[in-house]
């Protein structure tokens, strides 16, 4: 070992250190953000009630309130915030392209189109029926626009918007036309958590929590293929089977997540924007932290979207679209034409 050796190994232990202290940080913060999504609402439950009614079941009012509606409601939050940042980050680093997002390429939008299709012909009356619509209109979509804009990221932007117009518009029509269609999916087709947890939620959720194990394996790859696909390959790395694989995970979380909540924009593009600096370059920290500020930044947005209006909740998407819009233009200005 030379003279030389010490302050790198040093550097790096510090390094680690620090992203450590950043993922415990982080981890705090879900938890305060779980307590206080239980706590608010139309009846407000006291946060050490919150806390008491999770580990010692009394059976009180605000017991029922707290594990029958709030606490799955948390739960569906955080699994949906968990699978559409990872997914953004994912998709961020196989496009390399920091306004790569589910929402933004058209993924999003090619789910919610599927499960409404599936819904009018039938297919989509189950958990298991939309979960494949969901997947299967998002592994189109993916296809369609990673096909036509891959090698120009600009073009890539510009097909996910357009599809995404495009399939929205249809999918409009399909739910206008059929007002039983209409009447189903006019909450879930704004992107909504409300009343969703009372839904069966079993398999998407296995989905997801399956998904973003696999996510977290593959991020040495995705490390290497982040360099580019042909120091990727001087490396060693199975460059066609990483993203075969990364699209497949990103497909399922999208998929999944639309099923389950609605089209929700804006979270993958956000939260990988928030964990690419503390993870310092790092695909598998970056993984690690969009698992844990994507939860973090739903809850708070569903959180919100109970108390904004005095006459009810809204429609989790619309918070989520006021935080994306601006988060949207930031990134243009700060990576320029240049990244496009």
């Amino acid at each position: 070992m030379t003279a030389t050796d010490h302050p790198a190994q040093g550097e790096s232990a510090g390094r680690e250190l620090r992203r450590t202290g950043l993922l415990i940080g982080g981890l705090v913060l879900l938890g305060a953000a779980v307590v206080l999504s239980i706590a608010v609402g139309a009846h407000a439950v006291p946060p050490a009630d919150v806390v008491r009614a999770l580990f010692d079941y009394r059976g009180t009012n605000d017991d029922v309130i707290v594990r029958d509606v709030r606490a799955p409601r948390a739960l569906l939050a955080a699994a949906v915030g968990a699978a559409l940042a990872v997914a953004g980050a994912l998709i961020q680093t196989l496009a390399r392209n920091p306004l790569a997002e589910p929402g933004v390429l058209g993924v999003t939008a090619g789910a919610g189109f599927a499960v409404t299709v599936g819904a009018a012909l039938g297919l989509a009356g189950g958990q298991g029926g939309q979960l494949l619509c969901a997947v299967a209109g998002s592994v189109l979509a993916a296809l369609l626009v990673l096909s036509v804009g891959r090698r120009a990221p600009l073009r890539l932007v510009l097909t996910g918007v357009a599809l995404t117009a495009v399939l929205g518009g249809i999918a409009l029509g399909l739910r206008l036309m059929n007002p039983k269609l209409f009447d189903a999916y006019r909450f879930w087709s704004v992107g909504t958590l409300a009343g969703r947890e009372q839904e069966p939620l079993t398999l998407p959720l296995v989905a997801i929590g399956i998904a973003l194990v696999a996510a977290l394996a593959l991020g040495r790859s995705l490390n290497a293929l982040a360099l580019g696909e042909n120091v990727a390959r001087t490396l060693g790395a199975g460059v066609a089977r990483t993203q075969a694989v990364t699209l497949v995970l990103i497909t399922v979380l999208s998929g999944a997540a639309t099923a389950v909540a609605g089209p929700i924009l804006f979270v993958g593009l956000i939260v990988p924007h928030l964990a690419r600096r503390a993870a310092g370059g790092s695909v598998p920290w970056l993984v690690l932290y969009s698992m844990v500020l994507g939860p973090v930044l739903l809850l708070a947005a569903d959180t919100a979207a109970r108390v904004l209006l005095p006459t009810g909740e809204m429609p989790v998407a619309i918070v989520t679209a006021f935080l994306g819009g601006p988060m949207l233009i930031w990134t243009v200005r700060r990576y320029g034409a240049g990244a496009l």
